[in-house]
């Protein structure tokens, strides 16, 4: 790394963890005096609400990771711009892309840490901070909360197969009253209606069993059973299926536009369980899926924008060329969620809904960095 790099990092990354650090501070405060009636209610301890927002981190970093490298970028720019130590960097036959290198290696790293939280930690810390919400209210029982789903339907439409769940506890995969019917390879079909089952060791083992095969041609036939255990290693359903279909369930489309709600690996389980989705279902899972690969670009499209008004700053109005950057990428963040609702809704091409904002204000960045003298 060049010494030239090496300065301009290091007076990016000190305002940068200054932005972080003041923005995440702003966040939980705001957050925690805005819930606090519902704090009490629920009985949460001080433990308590720092289990909750250690949970919420992620999507937390998720929100102000962009914010804060604009705000961060803009300080760092307009300093340089202001010490005349652009002009004399660009006077010695450093291009402005060039010496702005280092500022876009940090838009990698952030991208790639986005893509990384949104992946392992944010789709799930939502769920964690609503258990922990619950944990301690009054007379809240097991099936209020928020592990447990009561009369679930899971439909293995590749392999033809019906869950009728009566209760499912999603941490570990326990079920109450399931039925599963399915069809087997010689036309007969397979129902088992069981008391109790449990997902150990990559099979689905079941307690009070009652069978029933049943074969309507050529002749109506009925063989029953009943056992005490049955393991089923021919059932390749496994709770992350069962969660994701309940996730995919309760997505709606003011929510859902907000953020992708799902991850990579759920929207790809999702596809292989349901090969013929209807239009609707089918258009909200690949709107889904292409916002989830968009998200993490944004931190570059910020940097593209924030180029542009914090380098010339020396020539004009610094505070004019902030406000501008900042409403412009308020403004990619608000197109970024209508464009997202309408993809959701049917209204624009679900890879034109999720890629719309970023290629318009991504290019926008670039033409402007252009026209920089």
């Amino acid at each position: 790394m060049r010494l030239l790099d090496r300065y301009l990092l290091r007076e990016l990354l000190v305002p940068l963890a200054y932005c972080l650090g003041g923005f995440l501070i702003f966040w939980i405060s705001f957050d925690l005096l805005g819930d606090l009636e519902r704090f009490q209610t629920a009985r949460l301890t001080p433990a308590d609400l720092v289990e909750y927002y250690l949970v919420l981190l992620p999507e937390i970093w998720v929100t102000i990771s962009p914010v804060a490298l604009l705000l961060a970028l803009l300080y760092a720019l307009t300093h340089h711009a202001r010490h005349h130590e652009l002009t004399a960097i660009r006077a010695a036959g450093v291009s402005l892309w060039r010496a702005c290198l280092p500022y876009f290696g940090v838009g990698v790293v952030f991208s790639g840490l986005i893509f990384a939280l949104n992946e392992a930690w944010a789709p799930r810390g939502r769920e964690l901070s609503e258990r922990i919400l619950h944990r301690r209210e009054a007379g809240a029982s097991d099936s209020q909360r928020a592990r447990w789903h009561r009369n679930v339907a899971f439909h293995n439409e590749r392999h033809r197969r019906l869950w009728n769940i009566g209760l499912y506890d999603r941490d570990n995969g326990r079920l109450w009253n399931v039925n599963v019917d399915w069809e087997l390879e010689n036309g007969m079909r397979r129902r088992i209606a069981a008391e109790y089952g449990v997902y150990t060791n990559g099979t689905w083992v079941f307690y009070g069993v009652r069978q029933l095969f049943f074969s309507p041609l050529p002749e109506p036939r009925w063989e029953t059973g009943e056992t005490n255990r049955l393991e089923l290693v021919e059932l390749s359903e496994t709770p992350s299926q069962i969660n994701t279909e309940l996730r995919f369930a309760a997505l709606q489309g003011a929510r859902a536009a907000k953020r992708a709600s799902l991850s990579l690996r759920q929207i790809r389980d999702y596809q292989e369980l349901h090969p013929n989705l209807p239009e609707p279902a089918r258009r909200k899972l690949v709107t889904q899926l292409h916002a989830r690969l968009a998200e993490p670009w944004t931190c570059l499209v910020v940097v593209l924008m924030a180029i542009p008004f914090g380098a010339p700053g020396a020539r004009r109005n610094v505070f004019a060329g902030v406000a501008a950057s900042i409403f412009l990428v308020f403004a990619f963040f608000f197109t970024r969620w209508l464009s997202l609702a309408l993809g959701m809704g049917g209204h624009l091409p679900p890879g034109v809904a999720a890629w719309l904002p970023h290629a318009l204000f991504g290019l926008g960045g670039i033409c402007l960095t252009w026209r920089v003298r």
